[in-house]
Formats: structure tokens, C-alpha cells, sequence
């Protein structure tokens, strides 16, 4: 389901390539509106559930919206799911449930900490799939990727924004903190992820939190030196004000445990940080690629 607009545009999906997207059905709709998650539902075996507002600087400015589509949203889906006697359903968490790490690698045993609106808003979609497995046995399992980059990511994110900004040939950047660090993981290895637990036995997987991530720290700064190197720039470095979050809700320190989803799975990242920034770079390097983007500004 892609989210309805009266442009009838399907977002990424519309760049398909024509025998692709034959065998795509795309319906539009809202995952707030629970009619219409219940008619997109109806007759599926495995429902994935990725529906979210995303990007945190947004929740500082209209949390209410988050609330409304991650929290209530997975209602709608877990409703559907029980009424309809979906056989799984796979929700999708972040690592961004967990805050600034406490100890290292991240378990999914570590306490979950909504250092900003959308975090909590996460956190209240997870506990409320949570509840509808213990209380009505909905088969659901809980996906909680880190940190995704790759081609056509939003420019909300530091990887994208590092990149449009050197491929457009600006060279002095408008940055956040470059001091935090995260588990970066590229776009195919985290659908890969998404396709272990949706077809992994159900004993494997149902009623569980898993992780998915490399267990590779690495910080900012060290992926922006990587991609200057990718590159071939040295940029220079100014701190914009506009991209930090506030001081208590920047989360520090993000890595991965992904024990449990290795051996429920065999599931295992099999894409470097060095060769996933140079297929990332290359396709912004496509002047129709870039043409998409708004690299000049800050993006919410």
C-alpha cells in the first residue's frame, strides 16, 4: 500500500522498471484509516508492515502525527491481523527504541529510552504489538533494523545529505555532530532481513523482538571521511544549527547485537560499509538520480 495523494504518484515506486511493475499491485491508501488497511489485508499470508513517519526532526514539530501513524497505524494493522486471522505479520521497529546505548553490543534485552517523539511513538507501536500477541495470539513477529542506507534513501538522513551535497559539488557541507556513532547496514541486506523472519518457520520467529545489524560501530565522521574518499573530496566541515537534535535527545552510541536473529535465521550481513557507500554513491552520481533530491536545503 502506498499512501494515497491526489497526484496518483507512488513515490519511489513510479522508477520501477515497466516489467517490474507488472507484477506489483499498488494499491493507495492510509494506514491510519483502519477500512482501508482491512481491505489491503484481506487474503494475505504474510503482512509486512512498514508504515511510519520517519524522520525525528519532524517528531520535534508535529509529534501528534506521529503518534497517529506509528502507534495507531500498527493498531489498524494488528487489528486487520486479528480479525482477518492473518498467519504473520512482521513490524517493523528501529534501533532508535533503544536511546543512546547503555552497554554494549545492543541485545534485545536492552531498556527502550524515546529520546525524542519519534522514538516514543515506536516504542508505542512494538508494545502494542507486544500486547496483541500475549493477549489475542496474534502471530507477529518484531523486526528492529539499524541504521538503513542506500540508493533512494530520503535526504532526512546524514548519509544522503553527505553525498547529494559532494556529487552536486559543494564543498563546504552543513552538517550535524559528527561525533555519534551507529550500526550502518545496507538496503539489501536489511530486506534480507525482513525475508528471514517472514519465511522462517513460525516457531522460529513468532512472538519475538529481533535485531538486525552488522555489530559495526562507526561514527559519522569516519563515514564522511570514507565517502570523501569515495568521492575524491576533502570538504570542509560547518555545523548547522538546524540539524541538531536537542542536546538530551541526540542518541550517542548505536550497535548491534544480532545473535538471536542469526540463529533463528542464519541471517548474517554480507555487504561491507565501504562497497554499500560506493553502490550508494554511484547511483547518486546519476544525474537523474540526484535531479530528485534538494541538496541545498536542510531537509526535515
Amino acid at each position: 500500500m502506498a499512501q494515497y495523494n491526489a497526484f496518483g504518484m507512488w513515490g519511489w515506486l513510479d522508477a520501477l522498471p515497466k516489467d517490474v511493475l507488472r507484477s506489483v499491485d499498488v494499491v493507495l491508501g492510509d494506514v491510519r484509516d483502519a477500512r482501508s488497511v482491512h481491505d489491503l489485508m484481506r487474503g494475505a499470508s504474510v503482512v509486512y508492515h512498514l508504515a511510519a513517519l520517519i524522520a525525528i526532526p519532524y517528531s520535534y514539530m508535529a509529534p501528534r502525527s506521529y503518534l497517529d501513524a506509528n502507534a495507531t497505524g500498527t493498531l489498524n494493522v494488528l487489528e486487520a491481523a486479528r480479525d482477518l486471522e492473518t498467519p504473520r505479520v512482521v513490524h517493523t521497529s528501529t534501533s532508535e527504541v533503544y536511546g543512546t546505548a547503555q552497554a554494549i553490543p545492543i541485545s534485545e534485552t536492552h531498556p527502550l529510552q524515546a529520546q525524542s517523539p519519534y522514538a516514543a511513538s515506536k516504542i508505542a507501536g512494538d508494545k502494542i504489538a507486544e500486547s496483541y500477541h500475549l493477549s489475542f495470539d496474534v502471530p507477529i513477529v518484531t523486526l528492529r533494523p539499524f541504521n538503513t542506507y542506500g540508493p533512494r534513501q530520503s535526504a532526512r538522513a546524514v548519509i544522503p545529505t553527505i553525498i547529494t551535497q559532494l556529487v552536486a559539488g559543494e564543498r563546504n557541507l552543513r552538517l550535524g555532530l559528527l561525533s555519534p556513532t551507529r550500526d550502518f547496514n545496507y538496503v539489501m541486506d536489511t530486506v534480507g532481513a525482513f525475508v528471514a523472519v517472514g519465511t522462517a518457520p513460525p516457531e522460529a520467529v513468532i512472538g519475538r523482538v529481533l535485531n538486525a545489524g552488522s555489530g559495526v560501530e562507526t561514527s559519522i565522521a569516519e563515514v564522511l571521511r570514507m565517502i570523501g574518499e569515495i568521492v575524491g573530496v576533502q570538504p570542509q566541515i560547518s555545523e548547522d544549527q538546524a540539524r541538531l537534535r536537542p542536546n538530551e535527545s541526540e542518541v550517542m552510541r548505536l550497535v548491534c547485537d544480532a545473535t538471536l536473529l542469526r540463529d533463528a535465521t542464519g541471517w548474517a550481513p554480507r555487504i561491507s560499509l565501504r562497497e554499500g557507500l560506493e553502490a550508494t554513491c554511484s547511483w547518486f552520481r546519476e544525474p537523474s538520480n540526484l535531479a530528485r533530491y534538494k541538496w541545498d536545503r536542510f531537509n526535515v
